[in-house]
């Protein structure tokens, strides 16, 4: 094994391992991670690739699995105690938005930044079954990965140095984050201003 396989197999099981954990406590820019790894492993080899791709979406489902576990067996307590818990108007009509459309909504609250740790936990309070919550959320990491790997694609295509690229992969991650949230909060305003 050449030193440069050794290294690309550390820094994914890093990877893998920074996303669980941002997954489990959202302290880390998980996306910015696997764009920036999209980026590193364009410059060396395809292995690379394929493996920050299985990396982003392992330790995405296993965060995800360890978030819905604690919601599902430790309840409202808990989600409070660790601090996912903080609006229950939200949750209810998340709740609501979950039964009524819920392979969607688990699809896409993965894309949609600060999207995920609601939806988990009204799926992991409202008592969603286990094997149907964790067959469609290995879909949404796989697909979530894919996403933040692909923006790290371009990153790499829009600039020769490997650095370049990091920097331009992670501001497209902070910029979509950023306009998101900005949607997000104009989308509330309107429904909560009276006409």
């Amino acid at each position: 094994m050449s030193g440069d396989t050794k290294f690309d197999l550390w820094y994914l099981f890093a990877l893998a391992g920074a996303v669980l954990i941002g997954a489990v406590l959202p302290v880390l820019p998980t996306g910015a991670a696997v764009s920036a790894g999209a980026v590193l492993a364009s410059h060396s080899t395809p292995f690379g690739l394929l493996g920050v791709l299985i990396a982003g979406a392992a330790g995405a489902y296993v965060g995800d699995l360890i978030v819905y576990a604690g919601c599902r067996f430790g309840g409202e307590r808990l989600a409070k105690r660790i601090g996912w818990l903080r609006d229950n108007a939200s949750l209810d009509a998340l709740r609501d938005r979950l039964a009524e459309h819920e392979i969607g909504v688990l699809l896409t609250s993965r894309l949609i930044p600060g999207g995920r740790v609601p939806v988990l936990l009204a799926a992991g309070l409202a008592g969603y079954k286990w094997e149907r919550f964790a067959l469609v959320d290995l879909a949404a990491s796989s697909l979530w990965s894919a996403v933040y790997m692909a923006i790290g694609l371009l990153g790499y295509a829009l600039f020769p140095k490997p650095w370049e690229g990091v920097v331009a992969a992670v501001v497209l991650v902070i910029l979509t984050t950023v306009v998101s949230s900005l949607i997000q909060r104009a989308r509330r305003n309107r429904k909560s201003d009276p006409e």
